[in-house]
């Protein structure tokens, strides 16, 4: 069994959470929020996996705007570990760069990659999953982690798995392949067949095993993060400013993942995970009365159904509507249909146009 010593967790800490608008801003997203109550869920990430890695051990990749938060966050992180983003390339730069600096210290460096801005249910089930996972990586294999879908989500992407592949952690099984997020039809069809599993964004892997990967499929952009890695540390920071805008803006999933023929994954039953994505995934985790009305604040419900409710420092009346989510700040509101939170970004994207930047 691989012992700890080789073993690396990379926290990704840059999103801007988006489609959490308009509580998740660019100055404090949706990582830093505490939107089920207690720890931000960047904290509670750091803590979820601290019983399989090492605390010196574990490294946060963020946006350079957010590494003071960051690191208020997670003081326990050292300076080092916690690598700023000059600009935002999506995650396969930003997983590549923690393997090309690992690969420079130990060739035999495993990585589990993980958002910080996910939460389970069942921790506690997760939590006992983590060492197969990362034992799988011996297999010289790019390994993902399919968790069982508990609805027809339409705002999660899918691996597809064999016919005949069920839940529960047996063996690593190749991934047929990647599907994109459906349209709910299609999202049907995928939970009727049970053998597709929600993609949760957390891969397992040998430093080396993802370098061969990225060498063949962003050989460009593999060949600038070695050359931001390989030079003296104290000028680390130089380098990364001067060249990590050439990298490719790509997702590890498309430039790698979805091309691979190295890829294998364990299909795992329901823990209760959502990337609280959406305004309807936390509507999904809040308690909710006996006509689905769910609330984070104080609010009444009458003749109404399937309601979701977040407005500080007021109360709140649904009367006679259904299935609408309802976000206050100090200076904006949302109103959209459940169903329809994943359309946010687009509501963001009209904000940026208007010239109110002062609202992201």
């Amino acid at each position: 069994m691989r012992t700890q010593a080789h073993r690396h967790a990379v926290i990704l800490a840059g999103g801007r959470g988006v489609r959490f608008w308009p509580r998740s801003r660019a100055r404090l997203p949706k990582q830093l929020l505490s939107p089920l109550g207690g720890a931000s869920l960047l904290r509670r990430t750091y803590e979820r996996v601290l019983g399989a890695f090492e605390p010196d051990r574990i490294w946060v990749v963020t946006a350079a705007s957010l590494r003071e938060a960051v690191a208020g966050e997670l003081p326990e992180v050292a300076a080092r570990r916690l690598i700023s983003e000059p600009e935002q390339r999506n995650t396969a730069p930003a997983i590549g760069l923690v393997a090309a600096l690992l690969l420079r210290e130990d060739p035999d460096a495993v990585m589990g990659t993980f958002p910080s801005d996910h939460h389970f249910e069942r921790e506690s089930a997760y939590r006992r999953a983590l060492p197969r996972l990362l034992e799988a990586t011996a297999l010289d294999r790019l390994i993902v982690l399919g968790i069982e879908p508990a609805w027809p989500e339409t705002g999660y992407g899918y691996i597809e798995f064999p016919v005949g592949t069920g839940p529960g952690l047996v063996e690593p099984t190749p991934v047929v392949q990647f599907r994109e997020k459906p349209d709910r039809e299609t999202a049907r069809r995928f939970v009727a067949a049970e053998h597709f599993f929600w993609n949760s964004g957390q891969f397992f892997w040998k430093a080396g095993v993802l370098a061969e990967e990225m060498r063949r499929y962003l050989p460009a952009t593999w060949a600038t993060l070695s050359w931001i890695a390989r030079g003296p540390e104290r000028s680390f920071e130089t380098r990364l400013a001067e060249r990590y805008a050439a990298c490719e803006s790509v997702s590890v999933d498309r430039a790698v993942l979805e091309r691979s023929q190295r890829v294998s994954g364990f299909a795992v039953n329901d823990v209760g995970w959502s990337d609280i994505g959406s305004w309807d995934a936390l509507h999904s985790l809040t308690p909710k009365d006996s006509h689905g009305n769910g609330a984070l604040t104080d609010a009444t419900f009458v003749n109404a159904q399937g309601n979701f409710v977040d407005v500080p420092g007021k109360h709140a009346a649904m009367v006679g509507v259904d299935d609408l989510v309802v976000v206050e700040t100090s200076d904006a509101l949302l109103i959209c249909r459940r169903g329809a939170a994943q359309d946010v970004r687009s509501a963001v994207d009209a904000v940026r146009k208007s010239g109110r930047d002062d609202l992201l």
